[in-house]
């Protein structure tokens, strides 16, 4: 399960971002001068969300690269870098993270997968190591203690950002289309607290996971006159469901809303593509600054493809450096005080790690798909500033 090896080769390779770095001088403090700082990163090389992981590595890399200017130093101290692959499966995480926390290492990070997220955070404050969850966007792990943070969005951001389609959503009809699934519930139960809770009218409708005919599914849909439908579907109907609402003119009706998916998905929606509008947490296209010009240009050249989860681990990278900058890796209350209220240039544009709950504040996006020759691509619509999609905040 263990899988060891040494960043500060491949972080070298990654040198070419030296423009526009993050400066890595300063005092720092804890440990001494030329330690050798430990990292692991537990993540999903494999299992069903084995694609997202290999986005958040690439990212990683990256953002090592960028981060140490290519030394893969951070003030003297030598960053040893180990990664596990959890397979999506908690107790594999787990037995990972126990592992590396009986060895000394102070500093986790990379978790792709909720369900492995809400397992590692309480292990992470039993035994006093810093924590950085990845992709994993569970609400959950918002001030669920000191230690854990996380260099991803949460849910709650998703859901604010689709409601930003129909502007004020107090008194607006809002229907929430899914599978009858725990993932679909959650999505339902998630529109109620964040949409709901600015005054819309949510309501369901949830279709059986045994469904094939999305037909009268459909036409409930389009009988529902709602002011925004927000559909959460995965799986291999997901281009049949889309037929069904376009065909049934729901697309066409009302503002339909969805969240745009790494680059693998776009062409799952079918010819009614263009009508529907995504809520975006990134693509490459997104964002113009140096930092998301130096993470594509490095992921490329390092023979991959800059993708949705690509800057979870960037800035992962990003937030790991900075906490040993404060605390030289093994002050972990320094880690953590060098992290909270922290604001930096990341590739979706300027972040801040909330002090009071470790929520991490960033922009989102809308965007849509447009037709190139056969493909279709992202075309930004707008961006959402942090302020709007900020989660409430909770005490840790």
């Amino acid at each position: 399960m263990r899988i060891h090896k040494r960043t500060c080769a491949a972080v070298v390779v990654l040198a070419l971002v030296t423009a526009g770095c993050a400066s890595n001088t300063g005092t720092g403090s804890g440990g001494s001068k030329d330690s050798t700082v430990k990292v692991a990163i537990i993540y999903s090389k494999t299992g069903p969300l084995a694609a997202y992981g290999a986005e958040y590595l690439q990212g990683f890399t990256a953002g090592l690269g960028y981060a140490t200017r290519g030394t893969g130093k951070v003030n003297g101290h030598k960053l040893d870098v180990v990664y596990a692959d959890d397979a999506g499966d908690p107790a594999k995480a787990t037995t990972a993270a126990k592992q590396y926390i009986g060895e000394g290492y102070k500093i986790i990070a990379g978790t792709v997968d909720s369900g492995v997220a809400t397992q590692l955070a309480p292990l992470a404050a039993q035994n006093k190591v810093l924590y950085i969850s990845g992709p994993a966007a569970s609400d959950g792990l918002t001030g669920v203690n000191k230690y854990t943070f996380r260099s991803g969005r949460q849910s709650y951001q998703d859901v604010a950002t689709a409601g930003t389609f129909v502007g004020d959503p107090a008194g607006k009809k809002v229907l929430v289309f899914a599978q009858d699934s725990t993932f679909g519930q959650g999505n339902v139960a998630a529109v109620k607290a964040v949409l709901g809770a600015k005054g819309a009218n949510v309501s369901s409708l949830l279709v059986p996971a045994s469904a094939t005919d999305f037909t009268p599914f459909a036409r409930q849909a389009a009988q529902a006159k709602a002011d925004l439908v927000f559909v959460a579907w995965a799986g291999a109907t997901t281009q049949a469901m889309w037929q069904a609402l376009d065909q049934q003119q729901v697309l066409a009706s009302t503002t339909v809303v969805t969240g745009l998916a790494n680059a693998a998905s776009f062409g799952a929606y079918g010819p009614g593509s263009s009508k529907i509008k995504f809520l975006s947490y990134y693509f490459p296209a997104a964002a113009d600054n140096a930092v998301n010009t130096a993470m594509s240009d490095a992921i490329t050249k390092a023979g991959g493809t800059p993708d949705l989860f690509s800057p979870d681990g960037f800035v992962a990278a990003q937030m790991i450096v900075h906490a040993i900058e404060k605390g030289g890796g093994d002050d972990v209350d320094k880690m953590i005080g060098g992290l909270e209220g922290w604001t930096f240039d990341a590739p979706k544009g300027s972040e801040t790690v909330r002090a009071s709950d470790h929520a991490m504040l960033q922009p989102m996006f809308q965007a849509q798909l447009v037709q190139q020759g056969s493909n279709w691509v992202p075309k930004l619509v707008g961006t959402v500033p942090a302020s709007e999609t900020a989660p409430p905040e909770k005490s840790s």
